[in-house]
């Protein structure tokens, strides 16, 4: 099947290279001509494990393409996904202006019978609206369907997620796009699809309901952290508990330092504005979200205690930048407002990520010292601030830390250590909820 990708993002590369893998003839289209170029050249202009191999593989079978024509990307399809951004806007409800351009496009240059597939997280009613323009936009009279099919990628481990699904969700008004969407995803890695077929508006949902129960979990957990530093308890002794409940399972409930990247803090977002926007006001949510932006600079608060409120001049080490392992993605990630903070406060910053730095220096200012090893971030620092647990981060030599660092205080975002073992190396233990 010819396929289509508008959008060579997070979302419509890993897509286009997973659904070239499964046989399929795709044409990746953009019109950011420096991404286009980069893929071209071989490369890719982000982090995922994987991701790179399997774009390689796949332009060397001839089965994925880049290109910045939209006319040739309508015409070659006949399915056409749209997985351009849906930022948010100020007041937090999805900018959809992308979505709606590539939907003028389509219908500008359509020329038989396709299948345009709302790939975006997007709002319900987005795939109605998007039919509507690209009606208007027809040159002649041509059919076509516009279903919803949200992404359900996990970064840092998205080709598995994209094999392996909980679940394939289509929203379509009609049996025909439904048959040909069920080709589409034929000859994943298990037998059974997982699908879930459905009307547009409730597909939509489906995605925003998603993530933001996930989050609500996590904030959750974060809750009963801040609770635990109060009255002596062990966080993960509670959260082990509740994991052992089926009800509940342990999956998003280790607490830390607050939930970043492209998708949570944008989906909340997004619901809650939705809520508003139909005369709802969705106060759970807007407290989801808000305990989140306040957990996101918690562990400085913790850093200052630690020197008595006075951390002016002194020197601290940030581990890990973007908002989870896996990933170079640092949108809305916690460590930006950490080190925000730390330097509001008169701090120094060293920082390392083993993937994250580039990103990061977008978003970070100039007082910051990108380093380029774990040793070379801690030398002369007061302090380790553990922000994301990548792997190299969990097995930290203590005793040849000790010997570079000023104080010897460790700040644990994400609980990844056992506040005695650091203790017995020398170290000052700081959690989040032990």
């Amino acid at each position: 099947m010819k396929i289509s990708i508008f959008g060579t993002g997070y979302v419509g590369l890993t897509t286009g290279a997973c659904l070239a893998n499964l046989g399929h003839e795709v044409l990746c289209v953009d019109v950011d001509e420096e991404k286009i170029k980069v893929l071209n050249n071989g490369e890719i202009h982000f982090y995922e494990p994987g991701l790179k191999d399997l774009v390689q593989k796949n332009r060397e079978k001839r089965r994925l393409n880049f290109s910045t024509n939209i006319k040739e990307a309508v015409v070659f399809a006949d399915v056409i996904f749209n997985c351009v951004g849906t930022p948010s806007k100020e007041d937090g409800s999805a900018d959809l202006s992308h979505v709606f351009s590539v939907a003028k496009s389509i219908g500008e240059n359509l020329d038989r019978y396709k299948i345009i597939v709302n790939k975006s997280t997007v709002p319900p009613g987005t795939a109605k609206e998007t039919e509507k323009i690209i009606e208007e936009n027809l040159k002649e009279k041509i059919d076509f369907d516009v279903v919803s099919n949200p992404e359900f990628l996990r970064e840092g481990n998205a080709i598995r997620a994209f094999n392996f699904p909980d679940k394939i969700v289509i929203g379509s008004e009609s049996e025909r796009p439904l048959a040909v969407m069920r080709k589409v995803y034929s000859g994943r890695l298990r037998t059974y699809l997982p699908i879930v077929e459905t009307n547009r508006e409730t597909a939509e949902l489906i995605k925003y309901a998603n993530n933001t129960f996930l989050a609500t979990k996590i904030s959750f957990i974060n809750e009963m952290a801040n609770i635990c530093d109060k009255v002596g308890a062990d966080v993960k002794m509670v959260s082990m508990a509740l994991g052992m409940d089926y009800r509940i399972s342990p999956r998003f409930l280790n607490p830390g330092v607050g939930y970043g990247g492209s998708c949570f803090p944008k989906d909340v977002k997004a619901l809650i504005a939705t809520a508003r926007d139909n005369g709802y006001k969705a106060r759970l949510f807007e407290e989801v979200d808000a305990l989140n932006e306040r957990q996101k600079i918690l562990l400085v608060d913790k850093v200052k205690k630690a020197f008595n409120n006075n951390i002016s001049g002194k020197k601290f080490c940030v581990l890990g930048l973007s908002f989870k392992p896996g990933t170079s993605d640092t949108r809305e990630a916690p460590s930006l407002n950490m080190v925000l903070k730390l330097l509001a406060e008169g701090a120094m910053v060293n920082v390392y990520d083993p993937a994250a730095m580039e990103e990061a220096k977008t978003f970070l200012s100039e007082q910051v010292s990108f380093c380029k090893s774990v040793e070379e971030a801690v030398e002369g620092s007061s302090g380790i601030i553990l922000v994301t647990e990548w792997d190299e981060f969990r097995n930290l030599d203590f005793p040849k830390l000790h010997k570079l660092m000023a104080d010897h205080k460790l700040f644990d975002g994400r609980n990844v250590y056992e506040p005695e073992m650091v203790k017995e190396e020398g170290f000052e233990y700081f959690g989040m909820g032990r």
